[in-house]
């Protein structure tokens, strides 16, 4: 999924489909590595910078798990969650290495540059989308209750009479304009400057998305997922050259950075150090699973999403510790999928919950209407 990584030369990761490929900083690889070369970070702005990739790194886990707990009750079409069933999670690191050899290839064979165009473009409207949404729950606290608000419906389909079928079915409202338009200043301030500042605020946005609207249906598709990646991670960064070849070619905001030398050179700062949205989603969408497995115990405890998400600030940290004793960047997800892992399954054999933890399901929003609507029909009889 991704590196922890300075921006300098060390390699950086690409992507599974969903959380797509760690880049160098946005100016250029050339541009950095001569940054680098005159610049060594001290203590202080290193300390700070991986800090803040931390705290970063928690926002979306966090705030991304709690929405994740209703998300499935939504009736907007674009805010229910897309399930993801072992056998998904089983060909998820096949179809990550196929689509990063596809992108190796495509930056050999044709120009970097326009590739890069099109992809910043591409991003330039999933940004503003993703940003859009997750500024939504905010600006329905803070928007004025006494201003109008309008609703409006985007609707398409396909056929007609009886075979007509919806293709998109998207509601929304005045708030959600204005959420869009803050959203578009933001994508034009990314594409026009590239500011890492602008490259955060949608990367955190993917992030959160993520975490909320991926869903695991069980424990057992989590850990499929999490050990194939675990795979797929080790590979790609130690056994090959192509990770980082496609990594120092990528631009796009599909990883979270920091600048080192910001107490130098303040928000003009370029020498970066980075972390991959992959190792954020992936574990993240597992520790949101877990929440909802406390959730459905019923218990009024959140033990389970407690020592996950204690075990996701373990394995960041271990993984920069790691990086900074053996000078090389690290596969997070080597040290992050044992102890997302690890620690919740120590947590129910001290219990006694195993069992219940990996027997627990998930059903789709379709699923669970048909269910309570067969449960309903047989208490009416």
């Amino acid at each position: 999924m991704a590196d922890v990584d300075q921006a300098s030369a060390l390699p950086n990761e690409i992507p599974s489909t969903l959380d797509g490929l760690n880049a160098t900083d946005s100016n250029g690889t050339d541009a950095v590595n001569a940054t680098v070369a005159k610049f060594v970070a001290t203590p202080e702005g290193t300390a700070l910078a991986y800090g803040s990739l931390v705290f970063m790194a928690l926002l979306p886990i966090f705030f991304g798990a709690l929405r994740s707990v209703n998300c499935s009750k939504a009736k907007n079409a674009s805010d229910m969650p897309e399930t993801i069933t072992s056998r998904d999670a089983a060909r998820f690191p096949i179809i990550a290495s196929c689509t990063l050899f596809g992108l190796y290839l495509f930056f050999k064979i044709f120009s970097q540059e326009y590739i890069n165009m099109l992809l910043s473009m591409y991003f330039f409207v999933l940004g503003i989308l993703a940003l859009s949404h997750t500024m939504s729950p905010f600006m329905n606290r803070v928007f004025p209750a006494n201003l109008p608000i309008k609703q409006y419906q985007l609707l398409f389909t396909q056929g007609s009479g009886e075979t007509k079928e919806e293709i998109v079915n998207y509601e929304f409202d005045t708030k959600d304009l204005i959420c869009l338009a803050i959203s578009s200043v933001v994508g034009v301030w990314y594409i026009l400057k590239k500011h890492w500042i602008a490259n955060n605020l949608f990367g955190l946005a993917f992030a959160l998305n993520g975490v909320e609207l991926l869903h695991l249906n069980t424990v057992s598709t989590g850990c499929i997922l999490l050990g194939g990646l675990f795979v797929y991670d080790v590979f790609w960064v130690f056994g090959t050259n192509v990770m980082v070849t496609v990594a120092k070619s990528f631009e796009a905001p599909i990883k979270l950075v920091f600048p080192q030398d910001l107490l130098e050179r303040g928000l003009d700062a370029s020498n970066f150090a980075m972390l991959g949205l992959g190792d954020i989603v992936i574990p993240g969408i597992f520790i949101a699973l877990l929440l909802r497995f406390d959730v459905s115990l019923k218990k009024n405890s959140r033990t389970y999403f407690y020592a996950s998400f204690l075990a996701y600030i373990f394995g960041l940290g271990l993984t920069i510790f790691v990086m900074h004793t053996f000078k090389h960047a690290q596969p997070a997800l080597l040290y992050l999928v044992p102890a997302c892992i690890g620690f919740p399954v120590v947590v129910a054999l001290v219990k006694g919950e195993l069992t219940e933890m990996f027997s627990y399901e998930e059903v789709s929003p379709e699923e669970a209407a048909a269910k309570e609507e067969a449960e309903s029909e047989k208490k009416e009889q």
